[in-house]
């Protein structure tokens, strides 16, 4: 058995936490504690928060001690958002997670692009994510092996019902969740697509693994985006890096 499913206690409390972490970071960067929006975004890709300063909507969030990261605040749907660009991958965007749930956060999206496992849709399109294959690391140290990491039903119907009266579009179903981008041969794709995958992504299945081991409120979205670059003119997001449409996302589930 590899380390990474044995000496597991999964009930048993971290020595290391992170409101110990922020506690000290902030003592050294001299910064008052205050919560962070209490809906907030990460976005891999970086594009959103990118384009958001680039138009002048999103300023940094002063109080946010994380040493790895930086905040910034924008307002949609008539409410501030946190937003946290380039937390790429399962272990990076937990410790993010976990970071922003111990400020204040009370809904975390995240909107990640991903590859095109099974063709439901021409790209690019979104999947809300309702469960993710584990084929990643991280969500092994917050729970038992399981194959799939289960979202909260509730918040997946209230996401789907929020997009649809919105007028947006999205698909729900599953994603596989991998820590090993460039090692998606094609017997691994056969074996997502044999499984009812529809995309493949670097985080959901760590998040929602983590979200119901901390009972808290974590939403996936995958924007396809490619085909793994088996074709050209792949990776074509839309309209503004597609952000404009995944700014209309956002807008619609940030208020469920």
């Amino acid at each position: 058995m590899p380390p990474i499913l044995t000496n597991k206690n999964h009930r048993a409390a971290s020595v290391f936490t992170p409101s110990a972490l922020l506690r000290e970071a902030r003592r050294q960067k001299q910064l008052t504690k205050m919560d962070v929006p209490p809906v907030c975004v990460l976005d891999p890709d970086g594009d959103i928060v990118r384009r958001l300063r680039r138009n002048g909507q999103a300023k940094p969030f002063a109080g946010w001690p994380c040493y790895h990261t930086e905040l910034d605040a924008f307002e949609l749907a008539g409410r501030e958002i946190g937003i946290i660009g380039c937390a790429v991958g399962a272990p990076f965007a937990v410790l993010v997670a976990e970071e922003l749930f111990a400020s204040g956060c009370k809904l975390l999206i995240s909107v990640t692009s991903a590859g095109q496992i099974t063709p439901v849709a021409n790209p690019p399109y979104f999947v809300i994510i309702d469960r993710a294959l584990r084929d990643e690391g991280t969500s092994y140290h917050y729970a038992p092996p399981a194959e799939f990491a289960e979202a909260d039903r509730n918040l997946i119907a209230h996401a789907a019902a929020a997009v649809k009266a919105s007028g947006q579009h999205a698909l729900v179903g599953a994603s596989w969740t991998t820590d090993a981008p460039f090692r998606e041969t094609a017997e691994a794709i056969d074996v997502a697509r044999s499984k009812g995958v529809f995309a493949v992504e670097m985080e959901a299945a760590a998040l929602y693994t983590f979200a119901r081991a901390a009972g808290v409120s974590v939403l996936c979205l995958a924007h396809v985006t490619n085909t793994m670059a088996q074709a050209g003119d792949d990776f074509e997001k839309g309209e503004a890096d597609g952000t404009a449409a995944a700014l209309a996302v956002l807008a619609a589930v940030s208020t469920i």
